[in-house]
């Protein structure tokens, strides 16, 4: 499909990550946008003030009616997401009508063969690499434009657009084994570590799609993975393949790793040399790795230096990821969007290293039913290294519920004493009554909505 023939585009879940980027990218080319979303929320605020068309109710009657239009059905292309049900009477009705409707991550693709893309896949870190990457590049004479799925404190934006530069980077997602559709020129791999089984049924398959995913690159494309992933590209690609990490059995890893305030300073061995004084002002030990894996995707695709130690020093971090929203007389809140064990774990461990003794309270929604129950006893073994646990009812997402699974699998295997179920108006007021030094908000559901009010409750009590 011809992209620039198409003179408007309307989106069925407009206020999701992926597909705001989408809205944004259209519109800045002077594309009609309007869409539907199920609730309004920042995101969606933001899309209709930079004027675009947006309702919250499944109702055909609202549509606007040059999309609605049979003489410019020809020119116009409905975008949804995977999430939207079958039983969606906008979905049916553009579905039964003649119009060409394609997901989101088709629709990535297309935009992808344009650029020297660069894709990021993994189960845990996509959205921080690519934010990294994007800042790193744009230090550079290179410039490039991005496609995020979280908002880039640099940028204030989940979307980058430069007019000159044949660079894009891109979160490769493997939910609904979205990233085949992408034609990259290099990828990295952060992690596989199982997830989304509703969609692959067991992590040997998650497996296979990785595989095709690097199936997808370019010829003598570079793929950069981190070390210990038992993952490599079809044997029939020559592709160049690279490891990152922590350790000395990566082709790229740091060393001399110290803490520096909330973030930190370390060495970045290459395969050529030694990169001194290497610092990143955000926390997270885990960003050190994610910094890596950028700092060798860049050096890979011919960037200096320089270029990459100017580009990790800058680079401000990722709302909800690690996000240090409130500090202040000793007490300090950090919101994240973790939604699996593998990330709580991570996001735990480095709360304790960065602040040992410290009494750190945490507040968990779970994202999807079959989440929940695929990984309770992971998630409350992970959870239980906290001090205090409050748990939110399971956010639904694109799910039905299913008989018998609730927060309530998850709180009974927390080995803590100190645990329950909060409303969300409850979270606000447990934010501002309880002991902590720390406070947590953990999650991908609608647990975001919560953030702003909870920085306000705390600010009036200083």
């Amino acid at each position: 499909m011809d992209l620039n023939s198409i003179k408007q585009v309307y989106f069925i879940g407009i206020g999701g990550i992926g597909m705001s980027a989408l809205a944004r990218f259209f519109a800045h080319y002077g594309t009609f946008v309007a869409g539907y979303d199920r609730t309004p929320g920042n995101l969606t605020r933001k899309l209709e003030n930079e004027g675009m068309k947006i309702h919250y109710s499944d109702d055909l009657s609202l549509i606007p009616l040059r999309i609605m239009s049979a003489d410019e059905m020809i020119k116009t292309l409905i975008i949804y997401t995977p999430a939207v049900p079958d039983s969606h009477k906008e979905m049916s009705h553009f579905r039964n009508s003649g119009y060409t409707l394609m997901k989101r991550a088709e629709v990535l693709g297309l935009i992808s063969q344009n650029y020297d893309t660069i894709a990021v896949a993994g189960s845990h870190g996509k959205s921080t690499i690519s934010s990294m990457l994007a800042a790193i590049f744009n230090e550079s004479a290179a410039g490039c434009s991005a496609f995020l799925g979280a908002i880039s404190k640099n940028l204030d934006s989940n979307l980058s657009l430069s007019e000159n530069s044949t660079w894009a980077v891109m979160e490769a997602d493997e939910f609904d084994r979205s990233f085949l559709h992408l034609k990259p020129s290099m990828a990295l791999v952060t992690s596989m570590d199982p997830d989304h089984l509703d969609i692959y049924g067991a992590g040997d398959k998650l497996k296979e799609s990785f595989v095709d995913f690097l199936g997808k690159l370019k010829e003598a494309g570079t793929i950069i993975i981190k070390e210990g992933l038992d993952l490599m590209p079809p044997p029939e690609k020559q592709s160049k393949v690279l490891r990152y990490g922590l350790n000395n059995r990566a082709d790229y890893y740091a060393k001399n790793l110290e803490q520096m305030m909330l973030g930190y300073s370390f060495d970045l061995v290459i395969p050529s040399a030694i990169l001194k004084d290497i610092a990143i002002q955000i926390p997270g030990w885990i960003n050190v790795e994610n910094a890596v894996g950028a700092a060798a995707l860049c050096l890979e695709a011919g960037l200096s230096a320089d270029v990459v130690r100017r580009g990790l020093w800058n680079f401000k971090g990722v709302k909800r990821r690690f996000d240090v929203r409130y500090n202040k007389a000793g007490k300090i809140y950090i919101d994240d969007y973790a939604h699996h064990p593998k990330e709580i774990k991570a996001l735990c461990q480095s709360i304790r290293k960065l602040f040992p003794g410290k009494k750190v309270v945490g507040v968990f929604q779970p994202h999807l039913f079959s989440r929940t129950r695929d990984f309770a006893s992971d998630f409350a073994n992970e959870l239980s290294v906290l001090d205090d646990v409050a748990l939110m009812p399971v956010y639904p997402a694109r799910e039905e519920p299913i008989p018998g699974v609730n927060a309530e699998m998850i709180l009974d295997k927390l080995s803590i004493k100190n645990k329950g179920i909060l409303t969300g108006d409850e979270v606000k007021a447990f934010a501002a009554e309880a002991d902590w030094d720390i406070f947590l908000t953990i999650g991908a559901g609608d647990i975001d909505r919560l953030v702003e009010p909870i920085v306000e409750v705390l600010n009036d009590l200083v």
